[in-house]
C-alpha cells in the first residue's frame, strides 16, 4: 500500500491547504497561515521522529483476478484510517470519509517530480461565478437551463503539462498573385501576375504547453490558455493540498508530434504576416528545423466543472489563474429556428430592395 503526505497544522493538528488567494497554507480550523519555506523548515525539524506502526492481519476478501486492479492505488488517511482508493496518475486529491486533502507523496518524487508549478489564484467560488456569466448573453441558450441545469462537481487539478522550448530555422515559398482589372469601350480585362515569394528566418519558442494527461481533452486544456509562466515557482507539494492533481501518463516523447504542430503553425503564421501586398497568397514549401530543443515538466491550474442537463454531460474549464472560462452550452432550437427565419427574411429584404433599385435604374 503506498503512502499519503499530508500537511498538519502544528498549532491545532487540522489538515491544511494551499489557500489560492492567500497564496498561502491555512489552516481552516484555527485560521492560522503558514508560509510554504516555513512549513518546509519545520517539517525538517521534525524529521526523525518515529512513525506509527499498525500492521494488521486479515483474511477478509478475495483475491483480484488477473488485471482487474491494474492502474489502481491504495492508501490510508492519516487524519481518520479511512481508505482512499485513485488511479495511478493521480497526485493529489482529498479523503471521501473526512474530507481533509492529501497529496500522494509518492505519485510526485523521483523522476516523476514536477519542475515548476502555478499556485491557484482563484477559488471555487469564482468558478461557480464564471459558470454563472458564461450563461448570460447567450440568446440561442435555452431558457430553462439555467434553473434545471446543476452542478454535479466541481474540481481544482492541477494538470500536468509539458513545456516545449526551441529555435526554429524556417524557409518558406509561397505562390503569390496580383489582379489588375480594366476596360475599354468592347472588352472587360483582368491581368493575373504569378509571383513566387521566399521567406526565411529563425524564431525562437519558449515554453510551448502540451498536456500531459490522457484524461484531459486536448482542445478543453488549449482553449484555456494562455498561462503566464511569471507567476511559477519551483515545484512544492505544499502546493497541492486541498486540489487534485494528475501527474503525466503522456511522456514528453509522446507530447513531441503535438509540440511540432504548434510550433509548425505558430511559424507558418508569423512569416506568412510579412508577405503583404498581394491579391492571394498559398504556400507552396515549407521546411523548418527545430535546434535546442528541450521540455520542462510544469502543473498548471484549472478548474473543471461538469453539469448535467436532460441527461447529458456538460463539461466546463476555468484557467485557474487567469479566470479564463470556456465550455459547449446545449442550442434552443426552437429559437434558432426563429433567428434563422429571421436572418433569412432580412437577407430576402436586402435582395429584394436591391433588385427593385437595379430596375428603377
Amino acid at each position: 500500500m503506498d503512502t499519503l503526505q499530508e500537511y498538519k497544522c502544528p498549532c491545532c493538528g487540522g489538515a491544511i491547504a494551499f489557500d489560492s488567494t492567500l497564496q498561502k497554507l491555512k489552516c481552516p480550523y484555527c485560521d492560522t497561515e503558514f508560509d510554504i519555506e516555513t512549513l518546509e523548515n519545520y517539517g525538517k525539524e521534525l524529521e526523525g521522529e518515529p512513525d506509527d506502526s499498525m500492521s494488521w492481519e486479515t483474511s477478509a476478501g478475495v483475491d483480484w483476478q488477473e488485471g482487474e486492479a491494474d492502474g489502481l492505488r491504495s492508501y490510508i488517511c492519516k487524519s481518520c484510517g479511512g481508505e482512499i482508493v485513485a488511479d495511478d496518475t493521480t497526485a493529489a486529491t482529498s479523503c471521501p470519509f473526512c474530507g481533509n486533502p492529501v497529496v500522494m507523496s509518492g505519485q510526485v518524487s523521483g523522476y516523476l517530480k514536477p519542475d515548476y508549478v502555478i499556485p491557484f489564484k482563484l477559488d471555487k467560488k469564482a468558478a461557480k461565478e464564471a459558470l454563472k456569466k458564461h450563461y448570460s448573453g447567450k440568446k440561442l441558450l435555452p431558457k430553462v437551463f439555467k434553473d434545471e441545469n446543476h452542478i454535479d462537481e466541481i474540481r481544482g487539478v492541477y494538470v500536468p503539462f509539458w513545456l516545449f522550448d526551441a529555435d526554429a530555422d524556417a524557409h518558406i515559398r509561397y505562390k503569390a498573385t496580383r489582379v489588375r482589372a480594366w476596360s475599354d469601350s468592347d472588352y472587360n480585362y483582368t491581368e493575373t501576375s504569378f509571383f513566387s515569394v521566399v521567406r526565411g528566418g529563425s524564431i525562437g519558442f519558449q515554453r510551448v504547453p502540451v498536456d500531459g494527461s490522457s484524461k484531459m481533452p486536448d482542445d478543453l486544456m488549449e482553449s484555456v490558455e494562455p498561462f503566464y509562466f511569471e507567476d511559477a515557482v519551483d515545484f512544492h507539494t505544499a502546493y497541492l493540498a486541498g486540489y487534485l492533481a494528475d501527474k503525466y501518463d503522456v511522456d514528453a516523447e509522446a507530447a513531441v508530434p503535438r509540440a511540432n504542430e504548434r510550433i509548425k503553425s505558430s511559424t507558418a503564421d508569423a512569416f506568412a504576416q510579412t508577405v503583404q501586398g498581394y491579391a492571394t497568397v498559398t504556400p507552396e514549401a515549407t521546411g523548418i528545423h527545430l535546434q535546442n530543443g528541450r521540455a520542462k515538466y510544469a502543473l498548471y491550474p484549472v478548474w473543471l466543472l461538469n453539469t448535467t442537463w436532460k441527461g447529458k454531460k456538460y463539461t466546463f474549464a476555468m484557467n485557474g489563474q487567469t479566470g479564463k472560462f470556456v465550455g459547449d452550452l446545449p442550442l434552443d432550437k426552437g429559437a434558432y429556428k426563429k433567428w434563422l427565419f429571421g436572418l433569412a427574411g432580412i437577407v430576402g429584404a436586402a435582395v429584394f430592395a436591391l433588385s427593385y433599385l437595379i430596375w428603377l435604374l
